[in-house]
């Protein structure tokens, strides 16, 4: 501070303040004016009190910036890392690669394919054609080459086919097949045979109608009837759609369904088959008085199922066959519509059905052999000749007559079904199954009735037969007895 004049005094800073600028002086000369922010000088070093007002100006943006917390004193203060010194750069090593081999030029490669080509020998090589054949240059000539390409081959296919059938000649062989077959038609009707339906052919109008008058005598029996010539497939269809109680026919189609699976190798005829407390079955067989876990032979227990009608065994052989739905689903393969295993043996409520029709494709189906091997189906006619019941259809059979067959009773429903060979050498279906009152012995003499029909129509005899009588004035026959329930 300095003082100037009298008692004033003029306050100086460390920095004089800057004269104002003006463009001119006194005398009208411009004044230079000084350059804003002169470049500092790198030789001049800041004093102390600039470096403290410099420190200040810095605070006080760090404080403005952060707000007024900005007092607050930093903690943990960051030293200086020291960066070290990046060493010189290596020089880069020049690596040298081999350069790649200078590829052949063709001429090259054409000699060397030369040299390595076999000679030709003159005796095994033939020899180089001469004549150049001239090749089309545009497409038009290509598709006319093409084209008669395909005439030539045409004209030549058109050759074969014409000598193959002029030396099969199907003008006399159509000619030789229309006169057989109207010497056929001339004897006996034209049935096309399906491997899983039974064959069909005329319906035989007398026959029907005898049978017709025997069940008009008596309206307390409904009857379901189903004959069929196997030779001449003349048939009579009464009723035989209808479903009706199986009773023990049911076991005929298990009997077919065994012989299958053995036929498969699935069973062994001499299989042990243990009876098990839930399959023993009363009424009909021997096997129910047998010790429980008793063992019988696979074959066996199918014999004693036809032959003596044993419910035991019939349940066994259910058991091991993989039980009623899988046997209904076989059954139904078959092309059987209404025969359904419902309950094991014995079925006195008659749950387990069939119809007439079934059974009749059964026994078509067994005789043609479609359904086992011919060894089986041997061996199950074989069974079937040896039931003990020979009450029903056996009884109108004629003199050197063979029948295989199945029963059924329980005390609503008689049946019989089986295959016939007459004398003359014919076969033919005979399935007759009978609703009737409880026990009603009629029912037994209708089916020897129609056998006896039957037998007469199919084994081609001139004669007619009259109706034999039924009810009050019907014969006495002791060899009849009462039936029993779920007995063959």
């Amino acid at each position: 501070m300095k003082k100037s004049g009298g008692s004033s005094f003029k306050f100086l800073s460390r920095r004089q303040r800057k004269p104002r600028r003006s463009s001119q002086t006194n005398n009208g000369t411009p004044e230079l004016r000084p350059t804003p922010n002169p470049l500092p000088n790198p030789a001049l070093k800041p004093s102390l009190a600039d470096r403290r007002a410099q420190r200040n100006r810095s605070k006080s943006k760090e404080t403005s910036s952060k707000g007024f917390l900005g007092f607050l004193p930093k903690f943990g203060k960051k030293r200086p890392t020291k960066v070290a010194p990046r060493p010189a750069p290596k020089m880069a090593q020049v690596v040298e690669f081999p350069r790649k081999p200078q590829r052949p030029s063709l001429e090259e490669l054409r000699s060397k394919r030369r040299e390595r080509a076999p000679r030709k020998h003159a005796l095994f090589s033939p020899p180089d054609n001469p004549i150049r054949l001239p090749r089309p240059r545009n497409r038009s000539q290509v598709a006319l080459l093409y084209v008669i390409r395909l005439l030539i081959l045409g004209v030549g296919l058109a050759v074969i086919s014409g000598t193959v059938l002029s030396i099969w000649d199907p003008t006399t062989r159509l000619t030789a097949g229309t006169n057989s077959s109207t010497v056929v038609t001339d004897t006996a009707p034209v049935v096309k045979e399906d491997p899983n339906q039974l064959p069909l052919g005329q319906e035989l109008a007398s026959l029907k109608s005898q049978i017709q008058t025997l069940i008009t005598q008596n309206a307390q029996l409904a009857p379901s009837v189903m004959l069929v010539d196997l030779d001449s497939h003349a048939y009579v269809d009464f009723g035989a759609a209808e479903v009706v109680p199986a009773a023990s026919t049911i076991k005929l189609p298990i009997l077919i369904a065994f012989f299958q699976d053995v036929d498969q190798g699935k069973i062994k005829l001499d299989q042990p088959i243990a009876m098990r407390k839930d399959l023993v079955a009363s009424e009909s067989g021997e096997m129910q008085y047998q010790p429980v876990g008793s063992k019988f032979a696979a074959i066996k227990t199918a014999v004693d199922m036809i032959t003596v009608s044993d419910n035991t065994a019939t349940n066994m052989l259910i058991d091991l066959l993989g039980g009623s739905d899988a046997l209904n689903q076989r059954f139904h393969s078959w092309g059987l519509t209404g025969t359904m295993v419902r309950n094991p043996l014995p079925d006195l409520k008659g749950t387990n059905t069939t119809t007439a029709k079934d059974m009749g494709m059964m026994l078509s189906l067994l005789s043609r052999g479609k359904l086992m091997s011919i060894k089986s189906r041997d061996r199950a006619l074989d069974i079937m000749r040896r039931v003990e019941n020979d009450s029903l259809l056996p009884k109108g059979l004629g003199e050197g007559a063979t029948i295989s067959h199945k029963t059924g009773t329980i005390g609503t429903m008689l049946a019989d079904v089986g295959l016939v060979d007459t004398a003359t050498g014919r076969r033919y279906v005979a399935a007759v199954l009978v609703k009737r009152p409880r026990d009603d012995d009629r029912a037994n003499l209708l089916i020897q009735q129609i056998s006896k029909l039957s037998y007469q129509a199919f084994n081609q005899q001139t004669t007619s037969v009259a109706a034999p009588p039924i009810g009050k004035n019907a014969p006495k026959d002791e060899t009849l007895g009462r039936s029993q329930i779920a007995q063959p």
